[in-house]
């Protein structure tokens, strides 16, 4: 089972350390690869060029002065936060504009302030929470309803801290970014198949682009729910983090490419965030290794019923107000996880 808290590739500490992957920024953005992907001459090449030509910016954050619903403030940042960054980081089906589809995978990147930790928040879609305007109702309604502007209104709300950036890739990008690697191993504790299922054999699994999207994807497979669909998503970032830090993985630079232009091609970040900050950012995290990104699913009671009868996730409320103390003051160490 892998563990929630936090992500571990031993391939990136037997990696030399002139090779080790420096990409946090794009682990970020792309939210798969959470650590680093391929060489840092590739790397380098990857913030010269890509950033100003294939990834598209938008209105992703709320506009200054935008008018709030009743009950409804913008949280104010804390002194003792420091230098610390909330990065909104979205997985849509969408086909078309940001604006469009569904928030399939909604992650809250805390950067600390000394650019030591990365802490992944996850939180669950079917998470019953107050969305601004429309009272309450699933958190990725929130996107449905008014797409990422509403989705950082709505977290900021549940969480009270700015978040200071938004990326949204959608599944053509996750899906090319497989592909580009020659496909991923997934683990599994047992076999699975049927009619909409991705067949599944116990133990490991080779899968390509199609077949992971599927994984990930999943919600018909009996006893599934939001929390176990989240641990596949996990699962699979595990696998995808794996084979990117493999020695050889990216050494073919058509594979390099595709992985790229997969991962660029299908992003789209807020208007505020330049290319000059994108690399002062990645410049800043370039020493981070797989133990300082720390995975952790936002706190739930578990399951029961809307009003109207539907499957949510209930927020833990005591522990979501320690989760808020922890992300507004920079000490996430200090957020129990148990």
């Amino acid at each position: 089972m892998l563990d929630e808290r936090t992500i571990t590739v031993t391939a990136f500490a037997r990696a030399p350390r002139k090779v080790r992957i420096r990409r946090v920024f794009l682990s970020l953005l792309s939210l798969v690869v959470l650590a680093t992907v391929g060489t840092g001459a590739a790397y380098q090449a990857f913030l010269n060029h890509t950033p100003r030509i294939n990834i598209k910016h938008a209105a992703l954050l709320p506009a200054p002065g935008i008018a709030l619903r009743s009950g409804e403030t913008v949280p104010a940042r804390d002194p003792t936060a420091g230098n610390a960054e909330n990065f909104l980081l979205v997985g849509s089906d969408s086909s078309g504009t940001v604006a469009q589809g569904r928030s399939d995978i909604i992650v809250l990147a805390h950067i600390s302030s000394d650019r030591k930790q990365v802490y992944l928040v996850n939180f669950p879609r079917d998470m019953y929470v107050d969305v601004p305007g429309y009272g309450k109702d699933t958190i990725n309604s929130a996107y449905r309803y008014g797409g990422p502007q509403l989705l950082v209104r709505t977290l900021q709300q549940l969480v009270d801290v700015p978040i200071d950036h938004a990326g949204v890739i959608n599944f053509a990008g996750l899906q090319g970014m497989t592909d580009g690697l020659g496909g991923i191993d997934i683990s599994v504790a047992k076999a699975s198949s049927g009619p909409g299922l991705t067949t599944l054999s116990k133990g490991v699994n080779h899968l390509d682009g199609a077949a992971a999207l599927g994984f990930i994807r999943e919600r018909k497979q009996p006893g599934e729910t939001d929390i176990t669909r989240g641990r596949r998503q996990l699962n699979f970032i595990k696998a995808l983090m794996v084979k990117a830090l493999g020695r050889d993985a990216l050494s073919n630079r058509f594979a390099f490419a595709e992985f790229r232009d997969a991962a660029t091609a299908n992003l789209t970040v807020d208007n505020a965030f330049t290319a000059e900050e994108m690399r002062s950012l990645a410049s800043a995290l370039k020493g981070l290794g797989s133990k300082d990104i720390v995975s952790i699913t936002a706190p739930i009671t578990g399951l029961g019923k809307s009003a109207t009868g539907t499957q949510i996730d209930v927020v833990n409320v005591a522990r979501m107000a320690l989760l808020s103390i922890a992300l507004r003051t920079d000490n996430m160490a200090s957020f129990p996880t148990a």
